[in-house]
């Protein structure tokens, strides 16, 4: 995996990385359309420690960009000052693991991502509805952020926040 070279003194480490990720529920996942555009949608994730997992439509136009290429970016991000801004990126590629779509047969890879699914979002059940599949997309290059880090504080600011003219790779 590439090292994070721009940002490191707001770079979180690994253990904020796992609880951001952990309790932040929705990403907007990025992948390549047929004419070279990007395609950009919202999804549900799952993040095990080492991977980030997918559920998406098979027949969506996301599952369509990743047959052809499997490159993938996903994004994950809160804040809403400049100065409490924070978020992570992940590049990789989206890999489908089990069946396509999901039906629910015995797949023991996607065991522990499913539990981990359904517990942040479904009451701890899984469900199987025959339309969705899974993808794993193990990071090649990780960026992370937080922007409390940069002020010092990691206490949530109240006020005027910082100008967004600002320029946030300048730390």
């Amino acid at each position: 995996m590439k090292s994070q070279r721009r940002g490191a003194k707001i770079a979180m480490d690994p253990a904020e990385l796992d609880a951001f990720l952990a309790a932040e529920r929705t990403c907007r996942v990025a992948t390549v359309d047929g004419d070279g555009s990007p395609h950009v949608t919202p999804l549900w994730f799952a993040w095990d420690g080492r991977a980030l997992w997918l559920t998406s439509i098979v027949r969506s136009q996301r599952w369509t960009d990743l047959q052809r290429d499997h490159r993938i970016s996903v994004v994950i991000d809160a804040g809403d000052n400049f100065a409490e801004l924070r978020g992570v990126e992940i590049r990789g590629v989206g890999v489908p693991v089990g069946e396509v779509p999901r039906t629910g047969e015995a797949v023991p890879e996607l065991d522990a991502p499913e539990q981990l699914y359904a517990d942040k979002y479904a009451g701890g059940q899984i469900f199987h509805d025959g339309r969705h599949a899974w993808l794993r997309v193990a990071p090649e290059k990780v960026v992370s952020w937080d922007f409390r880090k940069k002020s010092g504080s990691r206490a949530t600011t109240v006020g005027p926040s910082k100008s967004m003219a600002q320029d946030p790779t300048s730390v």
